[in-house]
């Protein structure tokens, strides 16, 4: 009885929508799973990692992930990749002739949209891919139906030959709710066979098969049809009707509880018949979907009269009351403002870089010079756009800094003659797609300084190891990139490159200075580790005596959250020049004794809370400070 019931809970579990689609890989008999870290999506691979048996690795890309999967899909084994909305965009050369050959065992590939921009450059709906790949796609609504769906996408791609894509959002992604595991399968790979038509996709071979593409997609929509994950749900108010996916079925429940929904599962291909028999039930058919009218424009299409985004919002979640406020004009309801609440005073907290980050003195140290523009690039040192560096000039996608910064070269006109082009990137980022746009400078000789900041760690998304790092996934000792000698290999000459240490502002400022005035690709590498990882070593922390500090407020400057200003005041010069005092204090409770804020403390008011040898930080082979 005892084991029976241990059995019981142990396939009852409490999981986020990542955690769910983990647990279906594992249970689908999937081998093989690749991808690169990007939030929402993250933390489906870092679980699939734990799991024995089962093939798992970061990628340098999405687009590498897709095509790892593809081969071992090649072999008759089960395999998966995931990313975000962004990195399918990286990943669509591989998908969209992955879609012309088909699989072989099942492939799936969830991509998790970030709706609300939490933490992206964009919105994209990933509901676009299934059309324009002409691929299934499944839409969960919880943690539930994220774990179902996955292991129903290999079954569906399997009976196929296609690749399943499971779009999920930031709100499936990290919302957590109960979830029953079905049982485990097993899944032998059937081996590689070889079909050079099938396979080798060269024009004579690819053009006899866009026809059975087509031919698929009409057999998916009849599977629509007849799927049980698109369910119509019957209703009292018969004066709207609403068809939607995801978490925004959730949303329409909660906002109208009795009109009837039909809720899609398998949303592409889209169940038309399902569609016109809930037409026929009510007065007004309303499409919710976040974030395109991508069905809406495909219900009119088909001649099916619709409401949708002209109601509700094109942008961000649709939440219960943003819907019932889209919704009143149509049912006659008054909707009533939500009582105004005092305004709070709350003090204002700005994203900024953690205590003793390595990026603060570069920043730090870009802040003090005149006359550049700073090609910036996706990672935690985007934050060097804000205050108090103000250090970063673009910012558009990974790997852009590098080609941004050689257009900005070759594009200046007059008034830029004299200015110098940086391009910020980091460890992970440049093997991304930063190597390609250093090629590109180097190839095409472009006066560009690189700033390649080397923390060990893909910091932005939790700190995951990658080819830099010298561990893969599982935390097992790998191969490690040699950046210096990547960079000379990519045309950079050996002089040209310098590793320095971030923590030493006079050596990395001399060494922005030098290479900035030299009219030739150059690249410095900073070479100390993320705060948040293992590989950081602390130091006894610091502290300000408090007699000795003059309110300059220079240590401020480089931007530490652990140094608190306890008073403000204001100083009249020689001059007659009035200049602002912020007197300081620095957690220690928070300092790691980096040091950074005592080399441009003027009076010399800092130092560590109890006395220290003296630590040599050791460079990697490569380069010195």
């Amino acid at each position: 009885m005892g084991n029976a019931l241990s059995a019981e809970v142990a396939s009852r579990l409490f999981l986020s929508g990542n955690d769910a689609v983990a647990h279906a890989v594992r249970d689908a008999g999937v081998r093989v799973a690749a991808a690169y870290p990007g939030t929402p999506s993250t933390e489906i691979l870092e679980v699939v990692a734990r799991f024995p048996g089962l093939y798992a690795e970061w990628s340098p890309n999405e687009k590498v992930a897709l095509e790892v999967a593809l081969g071992a899909s090649m072999m008759g084994a089960r395999a998966f990749s995931a990313m975000k909305h962004v990195g399918l965009n990286v990943a669509s050369d591989a998908l969209m002739t992955l879609t012309v050959t088909g699989v072989e065992g099942g492939l799936v590939i969830a991509v998790a949209d970030d709706v609300g921009m939490s933490s992206s450059q964009n919105e994209q709906d990933s509901r676009f891919w299934g059309r324009f790949a002409h691929i299934p796609v499944f839409e969960p609504a919880d943690s539930q139906e994220a774990y179902d769906m996955t292991r129903a996408a290999y079954r569906l791609s399997e009976a196929f030959k296609v690749p399943v894509l499971l779009r999920l959002t930031t709100r499936i992604c990290h919302v957590k709710g109960r979830v029953e595991l079905s049982a485990a399968e097993t899944h032998e790979p059937g081996g590689f066979t070889k079909d050079p038509r099938r396979w080798v996709m060269v024009p004579g071979n690819a053009k006899p098969r866009l026809p059975l593409m087509f031919e698929r997609e009409a057999a998916l929509a009849a599977e629509a049809e007849a799927s049980p994950l698109n369910r119509l749900e019957a209703g009292s108010d018969r004066r709207i009707g609403f068809v939607t996916s995801g978490p925004a079925y959730m949303h329409v429940r909660e906002a109208f509880p009795d009109a009837p929904v039909l809720k899609l599962g398998l949303s592409y291909p889209p169940p038309l018949t399902k569609v016109r028999e809930l037409a026929a039930l009510v007065e007004t058919l309303v499409v919710v979907e976040e974030t395109e009218p991508l069905l809406e424009n495909e219900l009119r299409a088909a001649g099916i009269r619709c409401e949708g985004k002209n109601l509700l919002p094109r942008l961000g979640e649709l939440a219960p009351e943003v819907l019932r406020r889209g919704i009143a004009t149509l049912r006659g309801d008054v909707v009533a403002d939500a009582p105004a609440l005092p305004a709070q005073q709350v003090f204002p907290r700005p994203p900024t870089m953690c205590v003793a980050c390595p990026h603060l003195g570069i920043y730090y140290t870009l802040s003090q010079l005149r006359n550049i523009i700073i090609s910036g690039d996706i990672g935690c040192y985007t934050l060097g756009a804000g205050h108090p560096w103000n250090a970063l000039d673009t910012c558009i996608s990974m790997g852009a800094s590098m080609g941004m910064a050689l257009g900005m070269d070759k594009g200046r006109g007059a008034a830029d003659q004299n200015k110098k082009i940086v391009a910020v990137i980091g460890d992970s980022t440049f093997m991304h797609m930063g190597m390609q746009g250093l090629l590109d400078i180097t190839y095409n000789r472009g006066n560009v300084t690189i700033l390649l900041l080397d923390n060990r760690a893909v910091g932005m998304t939790g700190g995951q190891d990658n080819p830099a790092t010298g561990r893969d996934i599982h935390g097992i000792e790998a191969p490690r990139v040699d950046f210096p000698r990547i960079c000379e290999a990519l045309g950079v000459k050996k002089e040209r490159i310098r590793v320095v240490d971030p923590y030493q502002l006079p050596v990395l400022f001399k060494a922005l200075r030098e290479e900035t005035k030299i009219e030739e690709p150059s690249v410095i590498i900073t070479d100390r580790p993320c705060v948040l990882i293992d590989d950081y070593k602390k130091t006894p922390p610091y502290a300000v005596t408090e007699d000795k500090c003059t309110g300059c407020g220079n240590c401020l400057d480089v931007g530490c959250p652990a140094i608190h200003v306890t008073r403000r005041g204001k100083e009249v010069k020689a001059s007659g020049k009035e200049v602002d005092l912020a007197f300081v204090r620095i957690e220690t409770s928070a300092c790691t004794g980096c040091g950074l804020c005592v080399q441009p403390c003027a009076p010399e008011a800092i130092a560590h809370s109890v006395p220290v040898m003296p630590v040599r930080f050791m460079q990697r082979s490569g380069g010195a400070a």
